[in-house]
């Protein structure tokens, strides 16, 4: 009995020896408003599930102001301003905005936001099926064009080929590198177009194309992961609104390249992450750790080796007659 009193003392001791040791002060009560433009059931679902972390605005519970947990609580919120931070809304463009909310909302509809570790203990955060309804009932109201509106089809690569970027660039060895040393590859004009995708929220559209690696990947079902040497182009462009009605391709946005090396790059999840904008083709990216905004993207999809496309079916005999025609 003696011996148990004196081990709770001990750890009560060390225990308030801990609260001593606090982390490094993080700004917690500077009153963030509403967002602007934004309706009010929307501000109140992001204030109560989202502000927390991502604004400089927090409501700690008592056990959040404890050691060892105010570090976790400090390192969530740390994290969670870097990425997004609702305080400094009014410093973004409308576009920019807009894009800001389909993101979170992607976050919240992959699971990963709000994070598991903070709803078992903040269970007001977590987000019912009524309080997503309404998120993606304004996000429909916002999005440049309607889910449902009929997009122009492309059929072939002659299709294509008239819209596709870089016109007024003739020496590709111009092109330079992005910041982490990844060459422009002009061929992917001659790949085979493996998917397209719709972003009918900022009024986008794009097709990926795939080498013959990521191709034959494809063809043989072997894409989760998908082989060394696999190479997917992501082109996109702002979508034009016809006479008719229909959506076609317009100005030339940016062209991406995701490159599968497992070893070469296993600290950027095994991909080398590359991405050029506009005509001049201009290296995306302020430093070398752009690619972390790519990860943290392309991060729901990773069971799926981090790949987002669903590729068109490819029939293993049509590759190898489209490889012999090459």
């Amino acid at each position: 009995m003696k011996k148990g009193l004196k081990i709770f003392a001990i750890l009560l001791l060390v225990f308030i020896a801990l609260q001593f040791w606090k982390p490094e002060k993080i700004e917690y009560s500077t009153p963030t408003k509403d967002l602007t433009n934004v309706p009010a059931e929307v501000n109140t679902i992001l204030r109560n599930s989202c502000f927390d972390c991502h604004s400089n605005t927090v409501n700690l519970a008592w056990f959040d102001k404890i050691t060892p947990a105010n570090f976790i609580v400090a390192s969530h919120i740390k994290d969670g301003r870097k990425a997004l931070n609702f305080s400094d809304w009014d410093k973004l463009e409308k576009p920019k905005q807009s894009a800001t909310l389909y993101y979170a909302f992607n976050k919240i509809l992959s699971g990963e936001m709000p994070i598991k570790s903070y709803t078992a203990l903040h269970p007001s955060a977590k987000l019912d099926d009524s309080s997503i309804e309404v998120l993606k009932n304004y996000l429909t109201t916002i999005a440049a064009r309607k889910p449902n509106q009929e997009i122009l089809p492309i059929s072939t690569p002659k299709d294509v080929e008239k819209i596709l970027p870089n016109k007024k660039i003739t020496d590709y060895t111009k092109v330079k590198p992005t910041l982490n040393k990844i060459q422009y590859i002009p061929d992917f004009r001659n790949w085979k177009a493996v998917s397209t995708s719709d972003r009918f929220d900022n009024g986008s559209m794009r097709i990926i194309y795939g080498n013959e690696i990521a191709v034959k990947a494809i063809a043989e079902h072997q894409t989760n992961p998908w082989p060394d040497g696999a190479i997917f182009a992501k082109t996109a462009w702002k979508q034009k609104t016809e006479a008719d009605g229909t959506v076609s391709a317009g100005a030339f946005i940016q062209v991406e390249f995701m490159i599968k090396d497992a070893k070469k790059y296993e600290t950027t999840k095994g991909w080398g992450w590359a991405r050029w904008k506009g005509n001049d083709l201009k290296p995306y990216g302020h430093n070398a750790n752009f690619d972390q905004e790519c990860i943290s993207c392309h991060n729901p999809v990773k069971n799926n080796d981090y790949v987002f496309t669903t590729p068109l079916h490819l029939d293993i005999n049509k590759f190898n007659i489209y490889n012999k025609n090459k």
